[in-house]
This record gives C-alpha cells, sequence and structure tokens, in this order.
C-alpha cells in the first residue's frame, strides 16, 4: 500500500467558494431539453410538460446554475421564437446541430422549470448573427418591469413580474471556425463590449462574460483571450473558458494518461489568469476579471455529428455518451482542480446537463444517473465553503504525455458556519490502495461524520438504464479514522472519496 500525507492550515485560504462552479449547460441539441427536461407526453410530466423525475435529479445533484439556450445554437438563434402562444411559434432549421427546431420550449419555459429546480438562469444572447439590438431587447424582455415595449410584451405573455436575471454570455465560442458568424478577436471583442456597454446602461446589477477562447488547441487560444480582455475589460466580470477530454482509445492501457489531464485543465486555468491580469496591466486597473469555466467535461463521440438519416429531425440521439468510473475520476479531479483556483474561477457548467454528454440519462421510461453524476453531487452537497490551499506528498507516475503525475488529487473545503470541514481525494492509482495521513489538530474536536467512496472493480464500469445502480456511492466510514486530530484514510486504488468531518 502507498503513502501520503496532507497538509493543510485552516488559516492558509485561497478563498470562498462561489457556489455558481456547481452549475450546468442546456443547450437545444439532441435530447437535452426535448425528452430531456421537456417531454409533455411522458408519464412523468407536470402541468408544464417538464419530467418531474429529471427536475428531482437536477435538485439532488445540487445544480445552482444553468446556462442557456447555448452553446453553438445561439449564434443564430432568435429569442423571439420561443416566447409567445406556442401554436404561433415557427420551426426553423437549427444550422448548428443540423437539428429542427419547433421552439416548444423557450425563454419563459425555461425560466419556469428554473424556479422548480432552484437554479439561478445563465442566459447567453447571439453575437454571431445578431448583435446590440437583440440582446438589449432580450435584457429588456427578462428583467424590465411593466411599461415598455419589450417588458409589456413579457407581461402579455403571462409574465407580469421580471426574470431578474443576474448573469449573461455575450456569444458563445467566437473564436472557433465552426461558429455561426465566426469573428476574430478584435472584431468580436468591439461588438461584445458594445453590447456589454448598452446592456449594463439598461440593468447595471448584471454580470457579463465574455468569450475566451474556445480551446487550448485552437491558434488563437491567449492572443485571443488578452485582446478581448483587454476590448471589453470595462464592461465584463468574467471571461469564458472551454474544455473538453477524453480517452479515445477505450484502453486500459491509456487511463494512467487519461486521469493526467486535470494537470494540462490546471495550466489552461494558469493561462487563462494571465490573459486577464494582462489585461488589468495594461488599462492600469485595480479590478480583476474572473473565469467562467462554462463548458466543460469529458466527450467521446465525434463532436455534433449527426447520422446522415437523423438530420433536421427534432431531438435526434446526438452525442448521448455513456460514461465509466473514469470518466468520473477525472471529472472528479477536475471538480477539484476548479476548487483549488476559487479565488479566480467563480462560474462553471458541466455541459451538459441531460441526454447529451450528460450526467442524467433519460428513457420515455426512466431517468438515470450515470457516474459523473456522483462527483458533482458530492462536490455541490459538501463543498460549500472556504477553500483551503493543500499539499499531498506522495508518489508520482509518468505516462505517454505527462510527467509526474501525483497518485493523489486532493482538495479541502471548510465551513466554519457549519462546523464542518471536506476532504476530497481521487487515488489515481490503478493497482494499489494509498494510506493517506493530515494532522489536522486544528480540528480536534471534530469526529468523522462520513467517508464517501465511488468505485468499482472494473474501471471500465458504467450505468445504464438496466442496471443504473452498478456504480454508485458507498458509505464506508471503517476507511477513515480520527484520533486527537489525527486522520488516517484508506483510499481504495481507483476511487472518488470525500472525508467529511464535523465539529
Amino acid at each position: 500500500m502507498k503513502k501520503a500525507v496532507l497538509r493543510t492550515d485552516k488559516y492558509f485560504k485561497i478563498d470562498r467558494v462561489d457556489e455558481r462552479i456547481y452549475g450546468s449547460f442546456l443547450e437545444h441539441m439532441g435530447r437535452a431539453v426535448y425528452e430531456g427536461v421537456y417531454q409533455p407526453e411522458c408519464k412523468f410530466a407536470d402541468e408544464d410538460g417538464t419530467r418531474t423525475d429529471v427536475a428531482e435529479l437536477v435538485k439532488e445533484m445540487g445544480v445552482t446554475t444553468v446556462r442557456y439556450p447555448g452553446g453553438n445554437i445561439v449564434s443564430a438563434y432568435n429569442w423571439e421564437d420561443g416566447v409567445g402562444p406556442k401554436e404561433l411559434r415557427p420551426v426553423r432549421l437549427e444550422a448548428a446541430w443540423q437539428n429542427l427546431e419547433d421552439n416548444s420550449f423557450g425563454t419563459n419555459e425555461f425560466m419556469d422549470w428554473a424556479k422548480k429546480t432552484n437554479i439561478a438562469p445563465m442566459m447567453a444572447v447571439n453575437l454571431g448573427t445578431r448583435g446590440v439590438d437583440a440582446a438589449r431587447n432580450l435584457l429588456e424582455y427578462c428583467n424590465f418591469p411593466a411599461g415598455t415595449y419589450y417588458a409589456d410584451m413579457r407581461v402579455s405573455h403571462g409574465y407580469e413580474k421580471p426574470h431578474n436575471v443576474k448573469l449573461w454570455c455575450l456569444g458563445n465560442e467566437m473564436d472557433g471556425p465552426w461558429q455561426i458568424g465566426h469573428r476574430n478577436a478584435h472584431e468580436y471583442g468591439t461588438l461584445a463590449a458594445q453590447t456589454a456597454k448598452v446592456m449594463k446602461d439598461i440593468d447595471p446589477s448584471i454580470e457579463l462574460v465574455a468569450c475566451g477562447s474556445a480551446g487550448l488547441k485552437l491558434p488563437t487560444f491567449g492572443s485571443w483571450d488578452a485582446t478581448v480582455a483587454d476590448r471589453c475589460f470595462r464592461y465584463i466580470d468574467y471571461l469564458s473558458m472551454h474544455t473538453y477530454y477524453n480517452n479515445r482509445n477505450f484502453t486500459l492501457d491509456d487511463t494512467r494518461d487519461f486521469l493526467g489531464h486535470a494537470l494540462t485543465f490546471d495550466d489552461q486555468i494558469h493561462s487563462v489568469i494571465a490573459a486577464c491580469d494582462y489585461a488589468s496591466a495594461i488599462n492600469k486597473s485595480k479590478k480583476r476579471i474572473n473565469l467562467s469555466i462554462d463548458e466543460w467535461n469529458v466527450v467521446y463521440r465525434p463532436h455534433g455529428k449527426v447520422p446522415a438519416d437523423a438530420r433536421w429531425t427534432k431531438a435526434p440521439h446526438q452525442i448521448e455518451d455513456t460514461y465509466n468510473l473514469e470518466d468520473a475520476l477525472l471529472v472528479g479531479t477536475m471538480f477539484l482542480t476548479m476548487l483549488n483556483h476559487a479565488d479566480r474561477v467563480k462560474v462553471a457548467c458541466l455541459a451538459q446537463l441531460v441526454n447529451v454528454i450528460a450526467p442524467i440519462m433519460t428513457s420515455d421510461t426512466a431517468a438515470w444517473r450515470q457516474t459523473i453524476f456522483y462527483p458533482f453531487k458530492h462536490c455541490s452537497v459538501y463543498g460549500r465553503g472556504t477553500a483551503l490551499q493543500s499539499v499531498v506528498e506522495c508518489e508520482k507516475y509518468d505516462s505517454k504525455h505527462y510527467t509526474d503525475i501525483p497518485y493523489l488529487a486532493t482538495s479541502v473545503i471548510y465551513n466554519e458556519e457549519e462546523g464542518q470541514i471536506a476532504i476530497f481525494a481521487v487515488n489515481r492509482d490503478l493497482d494499489e490502495d494509498c494510506s493517506m495521513e493530515a494532522d489536522l489538530r486544528q480540528f480536534k474536536d471534530y469526529h468523522i461524520d462520513r467517508h464517501i467512496v465511488l468505485n468499482h472493480e472494473d474501471i471500465k464500469a458504467v450505468n445504464t438504464e438496466a442496471e443504473p445502480n452498478n456504480v454508485v456511492e458507498e458509505i464506508k466510514n471503517s476507511n477513515s479514522k480520527f484520533e486527537d486530530g489525527h486522520l488516517t484514510s484508506v483510499l481504495e486504488k481507483h476511487s472518488w472519496n470525500v472525508i467529511v468531518l464535523k465539529k
């Protein structure tokens, strides 16, 4: 059995965790909306046509924020198509994902669903085919009281009170060549700044997210972020960051390398922070732009590819990945990386929420949890409070693309108000358990509340509709001991762990 030492201190604080990092993403893509959250003909549907079984799982996950309506779709989306009487809403060709969009679920349906699931909406505006005018009109529709054209339109649609959306995205992935309305950094930065100015003139209480580069592998990564942060510096609060990983070869030999991707994730966060701070420097300002990692996950299927016989249909089965245990371990490790950057990562959205590269899957007769559901749930439930600096001394390994990968990844969250400390840990070792020790004498009047483990003898194990509980969380309190302020925990090989101590 390998050994490790965790060192932390309750006075060495990173920052308070912004609960919006426990966000997700809902796009009109595949079966995410239709047959995901909204399916009027389903036996689980409520009076509004939204699925109650999915809503309960969303609440169980602890999702705090959902980004909507995209994603790539937003770059050609006309928000007016999705409001008002449903029988008058047009059917559109949705070019980003080659779907048919009948607009039966739109802005107001999303707001109703958000209230039912206790989430805060994060709206995106179209800066692909549209711009300042459409953005300000949508903001007026959502946030302004009655007495103006678009506010009165909302009232006529049955919503007297404003929706009061506080977080807005200025477009999506605009440096991606695939994006409808793709622009260079100067063009996008100028348009985003103009749009942001008008939106904040209308509602100074909102926060705005400008598009950072769509990915680390794009040639524009870095320079795009610096240019956009500079152009929009006066008006924006966050710069977005997107990232996806996979283990495409599906062989055990690549698992060790796959679990090292969190190192690249950490490097990407540092790079985007540097671009934001560059903008602060050249603008001679103490203002700090923070990060909104509003798309992140593991994804396998060819990105956006729709079978020929499914093109231009409503809600085709599209990018419906089935996740295994190793995917959950990487998702968990990425959460720990964000928690350890709590001073700058303030918003994050796991992409997506239902059916499409998602923690929740549905059929006409059931909804079930994928493996990645559990790290999200545990972080949201136990990861509220202040992130503490922590250092782990453990053995490291090398893989195909990485060197010096620590076998253990950890994050420590201290909730002083609740008298709770949570230690999150991933053991990347595929062959051996690890004995982790920690000196926690500052918390000697605490006790072990629970040690949660997500594991399976087969690291490729998955949950399906037929076997929804194949990979599930387990309480294994015998894996941890806490005596006189000294913690000793056994972290099983290839496992996700949450050790909760309470006062």
